[in-house]
Parts: structure tokens; C-alpha cells; sequence
């Protein structure tokens, strides 16, 4: 329960960063969103990875092959 609890910190931190650097002059690059999918898969939040990839399709930012990949292991991951 330790561990697991250690990773849901883990991706609410990295959504708190990701909406941080929106917010600021600064806006996340394809390599924030991916890492955020990243860490969302350990924490087996697959459904929030794939609000990530629609948040991304939203900006201006082209998912490329490392944000599907992310979010189909996202997926497996919480299957």
C-alpha cells in the first residue's frame, strides 16, 4: 500500500507541474507531456494519460510516436 500510494503521489505531482508550466510563460513541450504519460502509467492512472494526449491534441503541440506509445502503455498498464 506504501508503494502505491508512493506513485499516486508521483503523478498528481507531475500533473500539478504540467498545469503549473501551462499557467506560466513557459508552455510544456511534447517531452513534459510524455514524461507525464510516463509517470502516469507507474501509477496505473491510465485514464488520465489519455486526458493528456487530448489536452495535448488541443495545443498546438503534434503528438508523435512517443506520446501513443506512452498512452497505449498507460492503458495496458491499467488493464
Amino acid at each position: 500500500a506504501i508503494s502505491r500510494g508512493g506513485k499516486c503521489i508521483q503523478w498528481q505531482t507531475a500533473i500539478v507541474l504540467l498545469a503549473t508550466m501551462k499557467s506560466a510563460v513557459h508552455e510544456p513541450g511534447a517531452i513534459n507531456y510524455n514524461s507525464t504519460m510516463s509517470i502516469c502509467r507507474k501509477g496505473s492512472r491510465w485514464q488520465t494519460a489519455l486526458l493528456l494526449i487530448a489536452a495535448m491534441g488541443r495545443s498546438v503541440l503534434e503528438p508523435d510516436t512517443i506520446t501513443y506509445n506512452s498512452a497505449i502503455s498507460a492503458c495496458e498498464k491499467g488493464a
